[in-house]
């Protein structure tokens, strides 16, 4: 393997490691009603093209400081205001999906969209 190659996959494996999947997973899990179907789906959505092999870093980077703010619980809006928590949150993420729109494949947005119906069970 080529150093390009070695300092490509460590620069994706931190990518990921900014955005702990347990972390993801648990404010999914929890608060995917509160949030509603428009963020969980524009989670899903960051979250499978970050793990897409043919994504490129700076989308994951991209990714990342979406998806980190989705977890945080340090937020402009803060989560638990009734109707306006996850505004901000959306407001971040489809930012991201818009500046990564041409890297998102059908197939994504398809898995996005068949796991979030089965987490609000629609």
């Amino acid at each position: 393997m080529s150093n390009t190659e070695n300092n490509e996959n460590n620069e994706n494996t931190t990518i990921q490691e900014k955005v702990p999947e347990r972390s993801f997973w648990k404010k999914i899990k929890h608060n995917a009603s509160m949030a509603g179907y428009e963020a969980v789906y524009n989670a899903f959505i960051l979250y499978y093209t970050a793990r897409a092999e043919e994504t490129p870093l700076w989308c994951k980077t991209v990714i990342a400081g979406a998806l980190g703010y989705f977890i945080s619980l340090i937020d402009a809006i803060p989560d638990l205001t009734p109707i306006l928590g996850y505004t901000d949150d959306v407001a971040v993420m489809v930012a991201a999906i818009g500046a990564l729109a041409a890297h998102i494949t059908p197939e994504i947005k398809q898995k996005a969209k068949d796991k979030s119906d089965q987490l609000l069970k629609k």
